[in-house]
């Protein structure tokens, strides 16, 4: 399997300083980036291609310069748009498959908007952008817990007063699709189970506390499950992130950000996973900012980078094996789709 991209991310934060320690724990990346921002004593070696060889405990660096060196803890505007370059370049060896998925480390929205008028609210709207504007949804993912804990928020960044109206039946089915698709795709789980959390507490109450979860979430669950989809809900959310609970699903859909993001920060802090759904290729991250009090002092945790890099080597593997067996069954090779109807 061709090896996993990590971007640099913000030079001035512990993203560079990670890619050394992820390599030391066994994984086999290849680092796209600028070599001078990488800590004093690393070791690397530049190569032409992803999957060029280069000496045991040498970072394979893809050489990409930018405006000047970087001074840990300290963004520099003008290497805003070098960043941006990045993030776009990995996508076309993703798109292109020269590597086998990409792991980006944290960027600094606001330093890329100082620097380069960067417009959009974030990395995942910006890797849409450039695949397509598809549809995407975030899942954060646990690696060391059992049964796995995996959320996909159906409304991500806005205030909790603007969830009610942002949660359309069209932004939870799109959330719903796109986990349903992707556990098939790229967690190797060919009937997936998802379970719906109730926008109110209680699931509403039948409508005592709240209409949402009686006249919107349940009646769109019941139109997928005719499709043949397996989603239950909407479930009260106090009672779904247990163990004995998580077991009966593979993916749970929470109604807004921190319902779903406080249980597996709780349950995986170092573990959690940023996973992007819909994209045509393999996008993981891991679920820290760039860290600009910490960056260049020698205290990053590479735990989530490398949790976020095996996750991506997982998926890439699962989706290896999927589009071998649709070959063997005749399907040439085609892969369900990112986003549609139950198989």
């Amino acid at each position: 399997m061709a090896r996993i991209l990590l971007t640099c991310g913000e030079p001035a934060g512990v993203g560079p300083e990670l890619a050394p320690l992820a390599l030391a724990a066994g994984a086999d990346i290849v680092w796209l980036g600028d070599p001078r921002h990488l800590p004093q004593g690393a070791l690397w070696t530049q190569v032409a291609a992803p999957d060029d060889a280069v000496t045991p405990g040498h970072l394979p660096v893809l050489r990409h310069d930018f405006a000047g060196p970087a001074t840990p803890g300290r963004p520099d505007p003008a290497h805003a748009a070098d960043v941006i370059a990045v993030i776009a370049r990995a996508v076309d060896l993703a798109m292109t498959g020269q590597v086998a998925a990409i792991c980006t480390a944290p960027i600094s929205k606001e330093a890329l908007i100082r620097g380069a008028g960067f417009a959009f609210p974030g990395h995942t709207e910006f890797l849409a952008h450039l695949a397509g504007d598809v549809p995407v949804a975030m899942m954060l993912a646990s690696t060391t817990v059992t049964p796995p804990c995996r959320v996909v928020p159906a409304t991500i960044h806005i205030p909790l007063a603007d969830v009610p109206t942002a949660l359309t039946e069209q932004a939870l089915e799109q959330a719903i699709r796109l986990t349903h698709a992707a556990l098939i795709r790229d967690f190797g789980l060919p009937a997936p189970r998802i379970s719906v959390a109730g926008l109110n507490p209680h699931a509403g109450e039948g409508g005592m506390m709240g209409t949402q979860d009686r006249d919107l979430i349940a009646p769109l669950i019941a139109r997928l499950r005719a499709e043949g989809l397996h989603v239950t809900g909407p479930h009260p959310a106090d009672t779904m992130f247990h163990a004995p609970a998580r077991a009966r699903y593979d993916a749970a859909i929470a109604c807004y950000h921190d319902q779903g993001l406080i249980p597996i920060k709780t349950l995986d802090f170092d573990g959690g996973v940023n996973v992007t759904l819909g994209l045509p290729f393999i996008r993981t991250s891991p679920d820290h900012g760039t860290a600009f009090d910490i960056a260049g002092k020698g205290l990053a945790d590479p735990s989530s980078t490398i949790a976020a890099l095996r996750l991506a080597a997982d998926m890439a593997t699962a989706r290896a094996l999927l589009l071998h067996e649709n070959i063997l069954r005749g399907s040439g090779g085609r892969m369900p789709p990112a986003f549609g109807k139950a198989p």
